[in-house]
Parts: C-alpha cells; sequence; structure tokens
C-alpha cells in the first residue's frame, strides 16, 4: 500500500523537477534576449574555445553524368574536405543523384531530399528548398551551386561570424575560371597537381584571382544564414524556380530592407569558384518561360522590381594581417569585431579614416576588388514577357503521358486555384507524373505556369466564369463541365487514354493499375449513386467527374455522340453521358452495374463504390477520421461532391485533413517540419503549473486570445508554432488551432479584411479572398478596409519606387 501511494508522489516530483528545469531555461533564454550589452557579450563565445559550428549545405544537383557530373563530383568532395562538420544535402529526383551519393557509404555525411516542389520539367523551387533547409538542426545553412569548388577559407569565415550576437545572412559571390588543373587526394584535404605533389595556397589563390566575378548569376551567389529565430525577410518567399534568375537578388534585398537580419557580403573572404562550362548551351527556346515566371513574381512581390539590385552600400567583410574585419566601401567606415574575446554589436565604435591608418591602408587595397558588386538594371529583364508555355497539347502529352499513352486530365478555372493545388501535390506524393490541367481562364493558366505545371488553354472554353457561384446545379457549371467531355474526345483523337478527375477528387492511391486492365471499348465511370444497396446504375447516376476512357475508335465514336448531346441540352454534361451511354431511363442497362451502347457497342461499368465512394455515400464525409474510415473499405479515391457551393466543398475537405497545399507558402505540405519535443515539454510544463489552456485541445476551434502577456515567450512559440495568428493593429493576436477559412472567420471583424503580412509593401496581392485558408504556423493581418484603401492609392502614386512602410 506505502509503494502504491509512493509512485504518483515520485511522478509529482519528477514533473516538478523538470518543469522547474524548464523554467530555469526559459527564464535563462528571456535573458539573453533582455539584458544589456554588456551582459550579452558575456554570452558570446570565445575564440579560443570554441567549437566550430554545424554547416548544412543544400544544392540542387543535376544528374551525375559527364563533365557535369565530373564537376559536382569535385565541388562536393572540395565542401566535405574542409571540416567534419559539413554536412551536404542534395536536391534531386534523378537516380544518379542517390548513386552518389551511395557511395559515400551508409553513414555518410552526404543525403539526397526528392521531397521538395518540382516543375513538371524537374525544376526545383527556391522557396521550397529554402523551407526544407530551415528544418535542419545545423546551425549554419548554406544554399549554393553544386558546381561551386570551396577552399579553407570557406569555413575559417563561419567560424568567424557564428560568433556573431545577432542573426545574420551572408551571402558571397563566386568567381569563374577558364581552367583548374589540379584534383583532390583521397581524403578530398588538398589539392594535388599532375606530378604527385601538393599545391600551394599561394598557387591556387594566384589562378583564382584571374577568374572573373559572377554578380548577376543567382546561381553563382553563395547564401549562409545562422540557425536564429528571427526570418530573413518580412512576407514570403515567392515560388521562384532556382537557377532562373532574382530569387537570390530578391532574398538579398528583401532581407536589407527588412531589417530583421545583419546583412553583409562575404566575397573578399570566401574564396568559391566554378570552372568555366565548356559543353554549356545557350538557353533552348522551352525553357525561357521559366525566366519569364520569375520576373514575374519579382514584379509581383516585394521591392526589388522598382530598382536594381546594387550591393556597393551593404557591409563587407574582409581580412587584413590575419584578422577578419566589416566595412563600408562607399562610406569608407570599418567596423572592428576583431576581439579575440567575442562579437557584439552593442556599444560598436567606429573607426574611420582618421584613425587607424593601417587598418585603412589594407581596407584601401581590398576596396578595389568588390566595388562592381551588385548587377545593374541593363543586366535585370525588367520588362514582363507575356507567361506562355512554348508547348503545344501534341507536346505535352507526348512529354506527360506514362508508358501506357495514358494521360491524367483536370479541368479547372481560377476560383478552383487552391483546390487544383491541393489535388497536384497529392498526385506528386503518390508518384503519379503524367497529369496535365486544362486551364478554363487566363488567369488560371498564368498561376500554373508559376506554379510549373503542364498547362494548356482551352480557348473554346466560356468567359465569364463566375468566382463563387459556378457549383453544381447553375448555369456557370453546366458551362464548364461542356469543356471536359470536349478536351477529353480531343485527347482520345490524337491517340492517348484520359482518366479524366475533377480536382475535388483526393487520391489516397494510384487508380491507373486497376483502370487500365478494363480494357479497350469500355468505359469506366464513378456511380453518383448513394443508396448503399440496389443497383448502381440507375438513370443519371453516371458521375462525369471521374471515369476512364481509352483510345480506340470504339469509344472515340461514342463520346462524340456524348459531346453532341450535350451541345443540344441546357443541362450539363453529366445527363448526357448517362442519356447516351445507358439511354434514357436507363434502357441500355445490363446489370445493375453495367450499360451497353447499341450504336458502338460501347460497354460502360460502373466502379465499386467502397473503392470508388461518391460525396454522399454512406457519409464517409461526415465521419470523424475521413482518411481512416476510407483507407479501412479500400478507397482509391474520394469524391468531395454532393455538397453545394465551393466555399463549403474547400470547408470540408480542409477540416476533414484530406489538404496537401499550403496556400500561403504556395507549397506541398511536407512531412520535414521540425519537430521539437524539448520546446513542447517546456510549453506543456507553463501550462501545467500556471493554468494555461492547452491549445491542442479538441474543443479549441474557437477564437483563443492570448491574454497572459507575463508568459509571451512560451505562448508565442506556441502560437508561431501550432497556432494560425490573426493580429490585430495593435498588436493583439488571436489564435486559432485548426487550419480555417477566412469566411469562417470574417463575420468575427467587421470591416476588416485579412492579409498576409507584406499587405504594407504590396497591398493588391496580400489581401486574401474569402475562400483563403488561414494555416497553423503562419501570420496574418487584420486591416481595417479603409487603410486598405488608402494603401492602394498610395502604392499606384508610388509605382516607380519601393515603398517604405513598415509591416504588422
Amino acid at each position: 500500500m506505502v509503494n502504491f501511494y509512493l509512485k504518483p508522489l515520485k511522478i509529482g516530483l519528477l514533473m516538478v523537477w523538470l518543469c522547474g528545469f524548464a523554467l530555469i531555461s526559459i527564464s535563462f533564454y528571456a535573458s539573453t534576449q533582455i539584458l544589456p550589452s554588456s551582459s550579452i557579450k558575456e554570452q558570446i563565445k570565445n575564440v579560443g574555445n570554441s567549437v566550430g559550428p554545424t554547416v548544412t549545405i543544400f544544392a540542387a544537383a543535376r544528374p551525375f553524368i559527364g563533365s557535369i557530373g565530373n564537376r559536382q563530383s569535385l565541388a562536393i568532395r572540395s565542401w566535405l574536405g574542409l571540416s567534419q562538420d559539413i554536412r551536404v544535402v542534395l536536391f534531386s529526383q534523378d537516380s544518379s543523384v542517390f548513386s552518389f551519393a551511395d557511395s559515400f557509404g551508409p553513414d555518410s555525411r552526404v543525403s539526397v531530399e526528392p521531397n521538395i516542389d518540382y516543375t513538371f520539367l524537374g525544376t526545383p523551387f527556391f522557396h521550397s528548398m529554402v523551407a526544407r533547409a530551415q528544418t535542419s538542426d545545423s546551425d549554419i545553412y548554406v544554399l549554393m551551386d553544386s558546381e561551386t569548388l570551396l577552399f579553407p577559407d570557406f569555413i575559417s569565415t563561419l567560424n568567424y561570424v557564428h560568433k556573431l550576437d545577432h542573426d545574420w545572412l551572408l551571402f558571397a559571390s563566386s568567381r569563374n575560371i577558364l581552367d583548374f588543373p589540379f584534383q583532390l587526394d583521397v581524403y578530398g584535404q588538398h589539392w594535388i597537381g599532375d606530378d604527385g605533389q601538393r599545391v600551394k595556397t599561394e598557387k591556387l589563390q594566384e589562378i583564382l584571382s584571374h577568374g572573373w566575378w559572377e554578380h548577376c548569376d543567382d546561381k553563382k551567389v553563395i547564401m549562409a544564414w545562422n540557425n536564429g529565430a528571427i526570418p530573413l525577410h518580412n512576407g514570403v518567399l515567392p515560388p521562384f524556380l532556382y537557377g532562373k534568375g532574382f530569387h537570390t537578388m530578391w532574398v538579398i534585398n528583401e532581407a536589407l530592407s527588412s531589417n530583421f537580419r545583419f546583412v553583409f557580403d562575404a566575397s573578399l573572404t570566401i574564396s568559391s569558384f566554378s570552372v568555366n562550362n565548356l559543353d554549356f548551351h545557350p538557353k533552348i527556346e522551352a525553357k525561357n518561360w521559366e525566366h519569364v515566371g520569375n520576373s514575374h513574381l519579382r514584379a509581383f512581390y516585394g521591392s526589388l522590381f522598382f530598382h536594381e539590385a546594387d550591393y556597393s552600400n551593404v557591409i563587407k567583410l574582409f581580412k587584413c594581417n590575419g584578422h577578419y574585419h566589416f566595412g563600408n566601401t562607399t562610406e569608407n567606415i570599418v567596423y572592428p569585431l576583431g576581439s579575440p574575446k567575442g562579437l557584439s554589436f552593442n556599444g560598436l565604435e567606429v573607426f574611420r579614416l582618421s584613425n587607424h591608418k593601417k587598418l585603412f591602408g589594407c581596407f584601401d587595397k581590398i576596396k578595389s576588388l568588390g566595388r562592381k558588386v551588385g548587377c545593374s538594371k541593363k543586366n535585370q529583364v525588367m520588362t514582363l514577357e507575356p507567361l506562355v508555355l512554348p508547348f503545344s497539347l501534341e507536346l505535352l502529352l507526348s512529354m506527360r503521358a506514362d508508358h501506357h499513352k495514358t494521360i491524367v486530365l483536370a479541368v479547372a478555372g481560377y476560383s478552383y486555384k487552391d483546390m487544383l493545388m491541393s489535388w497536384v501535390c497529392r498526385l506528386h506524393h503518390l508518384q503519379v507524373s503524367n497529369f496535365v490541367v486544362c486551364a478554363l481562364d487566363d488567369e488560371i493558366y498564368d498561376f500554373c505556369v508559376l506554379q510549373g505545371l503542364p498547362v494548356f488553354r482551352d480557348r473554346l472554353a466560356p468567359s465569364n466564369i463566375s468566382y463563387d457561384d459556378c457549383h453544381f446545379g447553375t448555369n456557370c457549371f453546366q458551362r464548364v463541365t461542356k469543356v471536359k467531355s470536349r478536351v477529353v474526345l480531343e485527347i482520345l483523337n490524337l491517340g492517348y487514354n484520359v482518366l479524366m478527375s475533377d480536382v475535388d477528387v483526393y487520391w489516397f492511391k494510384n487508380p491507373l493499375p486497376l483502370l487500365t486492365t478494363f480494357g479497350p471499348a469500355v468505359f469506366v465511370a464513378q456511380s453518383d449513386e448513394y443508396k448503399i444497396t440496389g443497383p448502381i446504375n440507375l438513370p443519371r447516376r453516371l458521375n462525369s467527374g471521374f471515369y476512364y476512357a481509352h483510345s480506340d475508335n470504339t469509344t472515340i465514336a461514342a463520346l462524340k455522340k456524348v459531346v453532341k448531346h450535350a451541345s443540344l441540352s441546357n443541362l450539363s454534361e453529366q445527363p448526357s453521358f448517362y442519356d447516351t451511354l445507358c439511354g434514357l431511363n436507363g434502357s441500355f442497362r445490363l446489370d445493375n452495374d453495367t450499360c451497353q451502347e447499341p450504336e458502338t457497342n460501347l460497354t460502360v461499368h460502373f466502379l465499386d463504390r467502397n473503392l470508388f465512394p461518391n460525396g454522399a455515400y454512406r457519409d464517409l464525409w461526415d465521419s470523424s477520421n475521413a482518411s481512416s474510415t476510407c483507407m479501412n473499405i479500400g478507397c482509391f479515391v474520394l469524391h468531395n461532391n454532393w455538397i453545394s457551393g465551393r466555399q463549403k466543398k474547400l470547408e470540408r475537405q480542409v477540416s476533414s485533413g484530406l489538404w496537401e497545399y499550403d496556400t500561403s507558402t504556395r507549397m506541398c505540405l511536407r512531412s520535414w517540419k521540425r519537430f521539437k519535443p524539448f520546446l513542447e515539454m517546456l510549453i506543456g510544463c507553463i501550462h501545467s503549473i500556471f493554468g494555461v489552456q492547452s491549445l491542442d485541445k479538441k474543443d479549441s476551434g474557437n477564437c483563443k486570445e492570448v491574454k497572459d502577456d507575463s508568459f509571451s515567450i512560451g505562448n508565442s512559440l506556441k502560437s508561431t508554432e501550432f497556432c494560425v495568428r490573426v493580429v490585430h493593429a495593435g498588436g493583439k493576436e488571436d489564435l486559432y488551432q485548426n487550419p480555417v477559412m477566412v469566411s469562417q472567420l470574417v463575420k468575427n471583424y467587421p470591416g476588416m479584411c485579412f492579409a498576409r503580412p507584406e499587405v504594407f509593401k504590396n497591398p493588391n496581392g496580400s489581401v486574401l479572398s474569402a475562400t483563403d485558408l488561414l494555416l497553423p504556423g503562419k501570420k496574418y493581418c487584420l486591416v481595417p478596409m479603409t487603410t486598405l484603401t488608402k494603401l492602394k492609392r498610395k502604392h499606384a502614386a508610388k509605382k516607380n519606387k519601393s515603398m517604405e512602410i513598415g509591416s504588422c
């Protein structure tokens, strides 16, 4: 009996001890944020006792083939040889990159990350690369080109700046040289000449001095930043395509404008270079659209569009007499942060020309090397060309079709852009790549191009497609659905099988292996019958939002009849499918799940609803866990139909958890978001001791307002990691546990609109619509409608210069 009571007592004492330790930890963290400068200096690592920081270098790798593979291999080995604290993560989905990483052994410091966003041509998205990099637990993140070689001063520079007591971002331009006739030894630590002897550092630096800077090539600019709590810049990083211009310049420009981090140029202290690419060919016409897309993003987001990227006034890191210093070549100022006791910006003494002439003598010699840093307007594409994919429909289909010559087709308008992207992200997750998108309007076409999707326009699509009133039963719906059957017929005539899938069909697994077994002259479609028992092919129960059509003469002849029937009907295309293929009132039915069209002898098979359920079958959408319920019965897909209105459709799918897209960052949701169990323990202790209600409770869907400012650190960490943050003008935050649509909250804030934090710089592109989704971990601003009107008016009057208004 005594032991029975002692056990919970021991557990209680242990919890008290853990929570006490947690509070001490938080107190220590808070003290580092509020102590005076003299105390902050005490926190800085001592040079003599410091241990090198852990560094992860992230790079988008090309296939390891031929000379490209050789250059990448040499570059990566040069990175690894600098320090045992360096790890390398290569972004790629190519098998040769995996083979290269495997060649280093099972416990190597080289790994491959395939799970980021790519275009349909395989170009990685820069914003996805940055997001993935920031989930690393390294002290320093580095993004650089996979062919750029590094010398040892790279790691010594990082060791130095790691001691800064402020979050920082550095960039360093690389050089291009014509020839580099050296190889690394087997350990990757020393350069060896043709005679087998080590090459002296002076010789290497001499060769490097003959190279030329690559200031305007985003790929050739190294970007590194410390693992800190402060973001790189204000606002959201647009979905730039990596290596297609503007992305690195954009980040540097916005980081300088935001003034969150200490931004400096380390080109003078980091020796980096690439060997001139002799097998480089001019950009092929097919990829020009990628550069045009990045140019559009630069114009839509941030302030880079309004002025050239000139970094001549940026503080530079340089080295004189073995010591590092910061200097401004424009203002002729040196900031001597080279004290061996640490580096602190607090109480900084500025050395001007009149003092320390020896230091400035060294600085003068170095200044000339860094004068031409930046990228002038003549090197930047300032005009906005139209967004056009240079692929005909025939070429696009040939590029995308699988080995069965099958295409997955989605048809969408701009109002369904977010649902389209969730559908695309799900297909990416299932590794289904043979899809194309038919754009119903110019807006969705441009959106798809910027999102790297294989899209084509339908020039015969109806105009004036309603944004919110184009659901089942509306006139808009009737006009739009007739596009689908016509486009399917066009693709069938080109010799490709088609799986037509509406974007509100959630895929649990790839249905194509099953659907292709039905063979030619069989049309396979989802049943819209909601009754659990009885025939599933009753009149007008054929769902035209999910069907598989084989490219054969029989199917094509039958589809022509469907298209003709629909063109003469005042209804949507769905009744035309059933009345044509199964007969009026089901006169062509053979049994409970099959019909046969008599003129063409096309067989119509209605799919098993346990495998392909519609939105009303067994109330699956209303179950507490739709995903688990569907997986238990073997669902391939679940159609989000039998619900009226796009807004309700979105709400149902998001709330069910069957959603794959982050609308605020324009990225697919990934599994690599960092998990912080220790932080959760700290916050849990605060909640248990001080009675702060947990935001993870299932009944906490309503607005949760943080009222106790005395624990702002714990609350802010919790809200940032797990909650939607709605920020008022005065700084107060309302927190929501789950994803929520704007339409569900707008009634709580009359006269206000929801916007992204960059609304003060870009009021036209930052305001959210009623159907936009607010996601946990993101911050959104409440802006009065009157303020928004003024911002738009002011922004229009200042189109030719960047705005300098603060962020919420």
